[in-house]
């Protein structure tokens, strides 16, 4: 009897383990993209050197230019006037230069970092400390706070944390790829650092929070509004 109360404590155990796994997975729109096979590029200002601000009008835009969209999110925080909180940088030129002072709000919660592409279809999530400007950087986008460090959620973090939000953020994975992250409810920072480490992501970077929004027909989660400056598309790539 024993050891049939132990099995039974295991298998019960196992199953509500799949079921609070499968639920917590269920609470996030995910999308996994290899840089060496999609075009991951980051926008801000169209042809007129008018903001996109909407994932609606950058969709449209890319579109119109024959490409197939398979993910569209905002890309880190902005100001007023929808230009870029700290470094941004497209198609190699700095729009936007790294921003290592210190001040109040999420983005200046240090760590925080920058995630960025290379011309050899390579992507980071690095500190700021640590971000080294390159000729070789083709896109890069600073926010703050890093989520996940060395594979240590951020120190700042408290579990119990009643600041709940909307969030989204990009990490990456073990095996290289890159890990975009909306939350579809409300969660605080160490709840969605959380769901990167337990993906196996190393560095993670948050992008923004209540504003925060993502088009993703993979997971049927079509989300077309929103006002923002950067934003982060991936593409199929055409040969």
């Amino acid at each position: 009897m024993v050891k049939k109360g132990i099995l039974l404590v295991l298998v019960l155990g196992s199953f509500l383990f799949f079921q609070f796994s499968k639920n917590n997975d269920d609470d996030f729109v995910t999308y996994v993209s290899n840089p060496k096979t999609e075009s991951i590029h980051l926008y801000w200002k169209d042809s007129n050197q008018k903001p996109f601000g909407s994932i609606q009008h950058l969709n449209q835009y890319l579109l119109k230019n024959n490409k197939e969209v398979l993910f569209i999110t905002n890309g880190g925080m902005y100001k007023k006037n929808q230009s870029p909180q700290g470094l941004f940088i497209q198609n190699t030129v700095i729009k936007s230069p790294l921003d290592i002072s210190n001040a109040s709000g999420n983005f200046y919660l240090k760590p925080n970092g920058v995630f960025y592409l290379t011309s050899s279809k390579e992507a980071f999530v690095v500190k700021t400390e640590d971000f080294k400007a390159s000729k070789n950087i083709e896109f890069a986008t600073q926010s703050g706070p890093m989520l996940v460090i060395d594979g240590k959620i951020h120190s700042a973090f408290n579990k119990n944390s009643t600041n709940l939000n909307i969030r989204n953020g990009v990490g990456i994975l073990p095996n290289n790829q890159v890990l975009f992250v909306l939350s579809k409810k409300e969660v605080n920072l160490y709840e969605f650092a959380q769901f990167f480490k337990n993906k196996g992501c190393k560095n993670a970077l948050y992008l923004d929070g209540f504003v925060s929004r993502a088009y993703c027909p993979q997971e049927k989660w079509t989300q077309t509004d929103g006002n923002f400056g950067v934003m982060i598309a991936i593409t199929k790539n055409t040969k």
